[in-house]
């Protein structure tokens, strides 16, 4: 085979055949292999990029076009863009160093002073804090709403609502949105809507098939899926990840890391398994808990009894995901947030850590962990009593997980 053969049937290997399924998807879209073959992708660890010649240099510059700067371009950044974005659906992705700055690469990319926002009043902690106060400072004003009222979103909008924003599920309560509702409404006003697709991934949820212009990821959750490395992203048109945020991205540098890429690009190839064994033992663990005399509610979207259970079955491919949060009883606020710490005390399997998404379970006390930078009203108005703990379903036997809960459950006076 001569060099030139042997070059197009490298490249071919990238083009791949359309209508692959997503979970082909996942294993394979990437850029061509290198010179050398690798199967794996490589792992790019340079922070600049030697050109052929200073009029190339100077093209690629002005054009952002092939690699030139770490902050602005990388191939394995970009392999984990394009990866990402073919499993959501989307034209183009932008990677960043984490799930927050991907919501401020959001912000700064679409928004100016006087613009206004529309939140979900039950999403992630620093998102709240993001929005209310960081934001505020430059004059973006942010309203924010019950996650699954549309009259309270109907409500709020007003001439300069440019973007609606919404985590579905939520964290940590799993309230589910209707996605195609909320982008019927923010296109009917002239806004986009960005959903938050941390908690379910693309392997069980699609927010653009469903009509959202944005989807944006806290990487380092489920992507990554071994609690390894912080990541983020935004996946949409490129009329918005290239035009809108490309230029923002290249001056304001929330880059992600390509140790970082490259260790999420390998999450990727495991998603679609990670997410539905793990949403399977979620949901044994949800229908244990609900029968716990200990137990006050259980919060999770493959029960029958969660509010928005059909809604959410028909969104996310049947399953509930893998956060699974419950309330233990107390007759006081002091008493619940008592008991709470009890049960999570009592573990001796389980992490008690901030992060969800590992292979290993995670258990947390929101009000005091996620949600405790909010104020006290903050907090309630997000529906996180003192009493409410989250549980990241991970990889464990089930048997050994409703077991280590019990030794602290089974020992609470109800």
């Amino acid at each position: 085979m001569s060099a030139g053969d042997s070059e197009a049937a490298r490249i071919a290997r990238a083009r791949l055949p359309e209508g692959l399924r997503p979970e082909t998807l996942a294993v394979r879209t990437a850029l061509a292999p290198s010179q050398h073959g690798e199967n794996s992708e490589g792992l790019f660890l340079s922070s600049a990029f030697v050109q052929p010649d200073a009029e190339t240099s100077a093209r690629r510059f002005a054009n952002m076009e092939d690699f030139t700067y770490a902050r602005t371009s990388n191939p394995t950044v970009r392999s984990l863009e394009q990866r990402l974005a073919a499993m959501e659906g989307a034209e183009g992705c932008v990677a960043t160093a984490t799930g927050m700055s991907a919501i401020l690469l959001l912000i700064m990319g679409l928004l100016k002073s006087g613009d206004h926002v529309i939140c979900s009043r039950s999403v992630f902690g620093s998102t709240i804090s993001l929005f209310a106060k960081e934001f505020a400072k430059f004059g973006v004003e942010t309203s924010f709403v019950s996650q699954t009222d549309l009259g309270e979103w109907r409500a709020a909008l007003r001439p300069t609502t440019k973007l609606l924003f919404a985590e579905t599920p939520t964290n940590p309560l799993t309230d589910v949105c209707d996605i195609r509702a909320l982008a019927d409404l923010a296109h009917g006003a002239g806004a986009l809507l960005t959903v938050d697709n941390t908690f379910c991934t693309p392997a069980l949820q699609r927010p653009l098939a469903l009509g959202a212009d944005l989807v944006m990821h806290a990487g380092t959750k489920y992507l990554d899926g071994q609690g390894r490395v912080m990541a983020g992203s935004l996946c949409g048109a490129n009329r918005l990840i290239v035009d809108v945020f490309g230029p923002t991205m290249r001056t304001a540098g929330m880059t992600l890391a390509p140790f970082n890429a490259w260790v999420v690009l390998k999450g990727l190839e495991t998603l679609a398994l990670r997410m539905k064994a793990q949403s399977e033992a979620a949901l044994q663990v949800a229908r244990w808990l609900e029968a716990h005399p200990a137990v006050a509610r259980v919060h999770y979207p493959a029960l029958p009894s969660h509010p928005q259970h059909a809604l959410a079955m028909a969104q996310q491919s049947g399953f509930g995901g893998a956060v699974v949060s419950f309330d233990v009883k107390g007759a006081t606020p002091e008493a619940a947030r008592a008991a709470a710490f009890h049960v999570i005390d009592s573990t001796r399997v389980l992490s008690i850590a901030t992060n969800l998404g590992d292979t290993k379970s995670i258990v947390t006390h929101p009000a005091t962990t996620s949600h405790g930078r909010l104020s006290e009203a903050q907090r309630q108005a997000s529906g996180i009593g003192q009493g409410l703990i989250r549980l990241a379903v991970g990889l464990e036997h089930v048997d050994d997980i409703t077991d280590d809960l019990q030794r602290g459950l089974g020992t609470l006076t109800t």
